[in-house]
């Protein structure tokens, strides 16, 4: 409670009165955070349903109807707004809202540029992150500092937040993992079904001796804000060289064919793996199909706006993405299928069903 009590009234501007809506369902940790909203003696607005019902735009309404003061969202509802061309500023009053809070994965530059030019112009951006294990963030917003174009504001106030790279060194303008370097209040004290703590260990603490690894694969920038280029679990190594997830997603997702793409990582070659390939998969608008054109057009996007190791060596074509309930794609369990691997924890996800699209994939073997 004191952790939200910080995020709210400090890095939130929460105030006495003010009315804080999030689009989250009960089984995401940013249910929890909206809820202590009521220590700040805010009001809560609660919406149950798609929010893209009717013409798209009932959540702006909602904002006006009743007076919101903070919008918070996900980085795939503002790409979602932006593809289906909606312009709230064009289209609603807003006044009320001071805030819009984005998370559940990196919002990309070309998010940042749709929100301050067709929702509102002056407002507080705030793409946050942290985790469902401290029901917190570990990097989020701030009402006393700039917004710059696909960066998170801050670290986390009392939080020991840092980058280190592969040798437990911090480092600025580099990528490198997230830590947080001394103990904090949020910490879980352990996982169920682990007396001796060894699983709670490896997950967090095996990187580094004492220091909590978060599993984030990002950059603390010159202005000290940050970028998240995704888990590092997930990250890419082609031929040696780390890519983040989110470097790829951004680029792919720029067109307006594309709805929602997943990358991994594949053992290659198969029988003798001494590398990995990248390999794309895209889940198309209604209506299209991938061919060999469109197939072209997504490497050469890649291709021109970040470097060759980045281009996929397979683009495919998926009917689904698998995702969690609370929203985010699951990189490592479509990486598991297409390697024939189990897939551990499917309860977790919201439509296990959707791994049948990857899996035996004939395309794969050569």
């Amino acid at each position: 409670l004191l952790q939200h009590l910080k995020e709210h009234r400090l890095h939130s501007d929460v105030k006495r009165g003010d009315r804080v809506f999030y689009f989250t369902t009960c089984g995401w940790m940013m249910w929890n955070w909206l809820v202590s909203a009521l220590a700040a003696e805010a009001t809560l607005l609660l919406y149950d349903g798609s929010p893209f019902a009717g013409d798209n735009q009932i959540l702006f309404d909602y904002a006006d109807a009743e007076h919101m003061t903070h919008f918070g969202t996900s980085a795939k509802f503002i790409d979602a707004a932006a593809k289906f061309g909606l312009k709230p500023r064009e289209t609603h009053r807003l006044d009320t809202v001071r805030a819009m809070m984005s998370t559940g994965s990196p919002l990309v530059p070309e998010g940042f540029e749709y929100v301050y030019r067709d929702i509102k112009a002056d407002l507080q951006l705030s793409s946050i992150s942290g985790g469902t294990d401290i029901i917190s963030c570990f990097v989020l917003g701030s009402p006393v500092l700039p917004v710059w174009r696909g960066e998170i504001q801050c670290r986390g106030l009392g939080m020991a937040v840092d980058v280190w790279d592969d040798d437990g060194k911090p480092v600025r303008g580099e990528k490198g993992e997230l830590v947080c370097s001394k103990p904090f209040p949020v910490m879980p004290i352990g996982f169920w079904n682990d007396a001796d703590g060894s699983k709670y260990h490896a997950a967090y603490f095996d990187r580094f001796p004492n220091v909590w690894c978060h599993g984030d694969f990002c950059e603390i920038t010159a202005h000290g804000g940050l970028i998240i280029y995704g888990r590092s679990d997930a990250t890419l190594n082609p031929g040696g060289v780390r890519i983040g997830t989110a470097e790829i997603y951004r680029q792919v997702e720029k067109l307006p064919e594309v709805v929602e793409s997943l990358v991994i990582g594949q053992d290659w070659p198969p029988q003798n793996p001494n590398d990995v390939r990248v390999v794309l998969f895209v889940k198309l608008r209604e209506g299209f199909a991938l061919d060999d054109a469109l197939a072209r057009r997504i490497r050469q996007t890649i291709r021109d706006n970040t470097t060759p190791r980045h281009v996929p060596a397979k683009v495919l074509q998926v009917a689904d993405i698998p995702r969690t309930k609370s929203g985010k794609i699951v990189e490592l369990a479509v990486r598991n299928v297409v390697h024939g691997r189990p897939v551990k924890n499917q309860e977790a996800l919201a439509n296990p069903e959707a791994l049948a699209h990857f899996r035996d994939r004939a395309e794969l073997a050569d």
